[in-house]
C-alpha cells in the first residue's frame, strides 16, 4: 500500500484526483514557490521546477495559479512565507512514519499532524527515531508504455542514477537528492515521461500488514494525514499485499 508500493500510491492519488483536486493545488501551489525559491524562477535553468510545472499541468491546474506560486516564490509578488518541516513517528501496527510539510505556522502543522497520530492509535517520535529505516532519494516511476527499459536505464544512468528496479508496472530509477535535476533533465531531453517524480524517503525495512481491519486502519490514517493543510507527503514502511490492500480499500 502507500509505504511499501510506490505505484499504487500513485494510482490511488489519480483516482482521488477530481475529489481532492483544491488539496492537489495548494499542496503544487507550495511545490513550486519553494522551487522557485530555491533556484529560480525559470523553469528552463531550473529543473525542480520545471518538473512541478509539468505535474501541475497534468492536474490540469490553472497556468496562473502556476504563475503566481512562481511570483511568489521570485519576490515579485507577497504571500505567506513557508517552511519545510519533516516529522517521524510510529502509526497503527508500528508502522515506521515520515511526514514532510510545507507551512507558515509551524505550531499549527505540529498540533494537526499529533492530533491525528493520538487519534489513529499512533505517536509521534524525536528527530531521528524513525529516518534510519529509510533511504533518502530522488525517486523517479516510468510506466513501461512510456519507454524501453533500454531507454531508461541509458538516459538514467548516464544522469548519475544510481539503479534502475525493473518492475511489473514499469521502472524505478533512484538517485542521490543531489543528482535529482540532472535525472530530471535527463528523462525529459529524451521525452520519457515519468509517472512520479520527487525526492523520497523510501523504506528499507517493511513491516506485514496482513490484518485488513489494521489495513483499513493504516488506509483512513493516511488520508487524514494528506487531507492537512501543510502536509505535502507522507511516507511509511507498511506492507500489504494487493487482496489486503484492496479489502482495507473497499
Amino acid at each position: 500500500m502507500a509505504g511499501h508500493n510506490k505505484w499504487a500510491k500513485v494510482k490511488r492519488t489519480k483516482a482521488v484526483l477530481d475529489v481532492r483536486r483544491g488539496k492537489i493545488f495548494s499542496r503544487l501551489s507550495r511545490e513550486i514557490t519553494i522551487a522557485a525559491k530555491s533556484g529560480g524562477g525559470d523553469p528552463a535553468m531550473n529543473p525542480r521546477l520545471r518538473t512541478l510545472v509539468l505535474k501541475a499541468r497534468d492536474a490540469n491546474m490553472p497556468a496562473d495559479n502556476v504563475d503566481r506560486a512562481v511570483m511568489k516564490g521570485t519576490g515579485e509578488l507577497s504571500g505567506a512565507v513557508f517552511e519545510e518541516l519533516t516529522y517521524e513517528g510510529y502509526g497503527p501496527g508500528g508502522a515506521a512514519m515520515v511526514i514532510r510539510v510545507t507551512t507558515d505556522n509551524k505550531n499549527r502543522a505540529a498540533a494537526d499532524i499529533r492530533a491525528a497520530f493520538l487519534r489513529f492509535g499512533g505517536k509521534l517520535a524525536g528527530a531521528g527515531a524513525v529516518l534510519f529505516q529509510f533511504l533518502h532519494a530522488g525517486q523517479f516511476l516510468v510506466s513501461r508504455e512510456a519507454a524501453t527499459e533500454d531507454a531508461v536505464v541509458e538516459a538514467a544512468l548516464d544522469a548519475g542514477a544510481n539503479d534502475v528496479i525493473s518492475t511489473p508496472e514499469g521502472f524505478e530509477v533512484r538517485c542521490d537528492v543531489q543528482a535529482f535535476d540532472r535525472v530530471a533533465s535527463a528523462l525529459e531531453q529524451r521525452k520519457i515521461k515519468t509517472e512520479s517524480a520527487e525526492i523520497a524517503y523510501i523504506p528499507t525495512v517493511t513491516v506485514p500488514v496482513t490484518d485488513v481491519a489494521l489495513a483499513a486502519t493504516l488506509v483512513k490514517f493516511h488520508d487524514a494525514l494528506e487531507e492537512l493543510d501543510d502536509v505535502q507527503q507522507v511516507f511509511s514502511n507498511e506492507e500489504m499485499d494487493d487482496a489486503v490492500a484492496a479489502a482495507a480499500n473497499g
